[in-house]
Parts: C-alpha cells; structure tokens; sequence
C-alpha cells in the first residue's frame, strides 16, 4: 500500500525502511518505535524530497536529539559562511539544521542543504515571505502565507516551524494581560501578531489549517507548532498567553493526527529552572504527548555571552523530564549572527545537555561511552580519550598545551596522579619512591 506519511504507514502497521533504519539508531525493535509514531509520541521526519535526509526520529521515549539554527540575514549574507556551518553542524552529530536565512536566494540556499545535508532540516516559511515576495508585511494575503509554506515543502524541508497558534483569541489575551517584560518575543509570532494588528484579519496557518495539512500530508513534512508566546524573560515564563497558546496547539495536535500528519510543539524560551519540569508535564497532558521541542530553556536572563551554558543547563533539565528535541542555543545569543565558533560552542554545549538527559533517563546504551571514557581514564590511555570526547581536537589541543614531567599525566596533578599511582600500586610497584 503507497502511503504518504510515515504516521499513516505506522498506523495501518508498516514498518517503512525509515522506521527500521531510525529504531536500529535507537537500539528498538522497529514494532516499538512503529507503534510510538502510530500514537504521535515520536516523529520521524522525513520529507519525501529530500532524498539525501537520514531517517531520526524524535521522541521522549528515545535518545534526545539536537536542532542546529543557522542562516543569512541582511547585515551577514554570506552563504558560503552559513554553509560552513552546516558542515560543522553535520561533523560534530547535529541531528537537525534549521534555515533561518532572512535575507538573500534562500531558495536556492534550501535546495542546496536538501541536496547535500543528512541532517533533518527545518525552516521558518513566515520569515522567508518577506525575503520572496519583497512587500511591505501588511500587503502580503493569506494565499501568499499559505504559498511559501506550499514551497518550503517542495524545497524538501523535513519540518516546518508554523506559528499557529498565534490566532486573534490568544493575541487578545496577550493584550488583556500586558504585564510581560518581554512581550512577544518569536520572531515568526511577533510578525504574525503585527500582520493580525494590520490587517483586521485571521491568522491564515490557523484559519486555513486544513490546508496546509494537506502540503504537509503530501511532502510528509513534520508540522512544528510554534510557540509565538514563548516567555523572553524568566519573570513571563508559564503566563496566561503562554498556556492559552498551548491548549490551542493541542487542539491543532489533534486535527493534524486525524489526517495522519506528525506533530512536534515547540516550547520555550526563558524559564526559572524549578518551573521546567512541571512546563513540560503540561506539555504532555495538553498537547497529548506529541514531541516537545524547546529552545533552552534558558534558566536566566543575565548571562549574554554565555547563553549556551544557560540554555545547556534549562535543557538538561527539560530533556531528562520528557523534552524530546533541544534547540541549541549559542554564545551570540541575543547579541549578533553566530560565527562558525558560536555554532561550535553552541552545538558542543547541546550535545553535552543531551547525553546527560539520556543518562539520567536511562536510554538504552547512553552511559557506554561514559563507561569507555572512564576505562582510558584508567588506563591514562590519552589516544582513547581523545577519541572519545564530544570534541576530540580540543581535547588533544589542551592536553598538548601544557606538557608534563611524565608522560602518563597531566600537569594538574604530575606525578601525584591517582590513576597513575594506583595502576602502579596494583601492579606491584613503588610509587613516589626516590627513584
């Protein structure tokens, strides 16, 4: 039987080549992983154009996976930096990139991450209306919104981020409820929002969702809910605006599955660490267990330049309590484009806040490398370390830096090394003698 999504086949019980090869990544036997996808607990996206894609899925139950954002923007329009990117993306095990791009031939920059990346790739159709149709916001019509949605799909992006749930009800309340530091801080959501406030008209993703559930069923594109009304400030996290925009993407939630289309919701955003895990219980009960997506969250509002620690922190938290899928945050957070380095440190900083979740959640096989890692420790085997840190060249770079008496240490601790000197001791040796 020819399906079109992968939620279809997993719910007549088919088991694609895409279900079978994402569950061997996840050490499942592909009837489980066909069965969370048949129930809209994990996501597998995969659009159809896009042939080069590596099947991953995405889920609580599964090992957490991380999104890279990157792309051009007015003042940093320079594709081939944005392509150095995704190539470092792809070298240190990014499971996602994400196109932001907001300025340039973003078409053409599309095609050429579906051509090459293999890699899940997501992007933004709301802000590249801006950059294709080249007109003031108010003047773009509801047909045009659901176009460029309609192209992204063609281009062969696996998800989409669609700011749905920013509907005239939820901007009503956010204009009851003017008590946020922050406001709307969503780029998609607050373009939206003022497109709304301009034109006297619905938000056409969520008018017209039947519609563009059909461009999602046909490319099978994974739908990202967005969460326009995600907290920018500690102090607005888990607000009135921000729940009432969560019941609506459940609602959504349940209008895609009814035409077999995968659904992720996206989260925040800023929160204070203790607020975390009970968000994402919410998540669950209101948006029926589909994967949540979350951006950090980052656990405080004081730290730029230093934003992936804040945002590693929120996510390890998140992720350990059932977040499927964390959007790396970089150091240039709130203050500039990200630079190669940025994306480096961004992506480490993601991976590190996404083992620890797996190891604290006990995901099959998560700790094995922990466990490896502390055997070459051990065995002050620094080849092994190497090998086996997130950043094997950094890791050899500091060791080399600062070169100690003997071999088998560091300068930390020289011959005062416990692992040394216990290896030495077992085996019969002095250790610290004279000689």
């Amino acid at each position: 039987m020819n399906c079109q999504t992968q939620m279809e086949a997993a719910r007549i019980g088919i088991i694609t080549p895409e279900i079978e090869a994402a569950a061997k990544e996840e050490y499942l036997a592909p009837e489980e992983l066909r069965l969370l996808i048949a129930a809209g607990k994990a996501v597998l996206p995969k659009n159809i154009a896009h042939r080069s894609g590596r099947p991953r899925a995405i889920g609580s139950a599964l090992s957490t996976k991380i999104n890279v954002n990157l792309g051009a923007s007015k003042d940093c329009a320079d594709f081939d930096i944005e392509l150095a990117k995704v190539a470092e993306a792809e070298k240190f095990g990014a499971d996602a990139i994400m196109d932001l791009s907001t300025f340039g031939d973003t078409r053409a920059f599309r095609r050429k991450l579906s051509g090459t990346c293999k890699a899940a790739l997501g992007s933004v159709p709301i802000y590249d209306a801006l950059v294709y149709y080249d007109k003031a916001l108010e003047k773009i019509t509801s047909d045009e919104w659901l176009s460029i949605a309609q192209m992204h799909a063609e281009d062969g992006m696996d998800f989409m981020t669609i700011h749905c749930g920013m509907n005239k009800a939820t901007a009503a309340r956010f204009r009851r409820n003017r008590g946020r530091l922050t406001n709307i801080v969503s780029r998609g959501g607050s373009l939206m929002f003022a497109w709304m406030e301009m034109t006297g008209k619905e938000n056409p993703f969520y008018e017209r969702f039947d519609e563009l559930l059909k461009i999602c069923r046909r490319y099978d594109v994974t739908l990202s809910l967005g969460d326009a009304c995600r907290p920018g400030s500690t102090r607005d996290a888990n607000d009135a605006t921000q729940i009432e925009e969560m019941i609506t993407l459940g609602e959504l939630t349940k209008i895609a599955w009814e035409q077999d289309v995968q659904v992720m919701i996206e989260g925040p955003g800023h929160m204070p660490l203790n607020q975390i895990a009970a968000n994402v219980e919410l998540e669950k009960t209101l948006c029926h267990g589909a994967p949540y997506y979350v951006l950090g969250p980052l656990v405080t509002d004081i730290a730029p330049g230093y934003d992936h620690i804040t945002s590693a922190i929120g996510g390890t938290v998140a992720a350990m309590n059932g977040a499927a899928f964390l959007c790396y945050v970089t150091p240039a957070e709130h203050l500039r484009l990200p630079n190669e380095q940025d994306v480096h440190d961004g992506i480490i900083a993601a991976k590190i806040a996404a083992h620890a979740a797996d190891i604290a959640k006990g995901v099959p096989h998560a700790a094995d490398r922990d466990d490896e890692m502390s055997r070459a420790r051990q065995a002050v085997d620094w080849e092994k370390m190497y090998s086996l840190a997130l950043d094997p060249e950094k890791a050899r770079k500091m060791h080399g830096e600062s070169a100690p008496e003997c071999a088998d240490t560091c300068t930390m601790c020289g011959k005062f090394c416990a692992m040394r000197n216990m290896n030495l001791i077992l085996n019969g040796e002095k250790v610290m003698s004279d000689d």
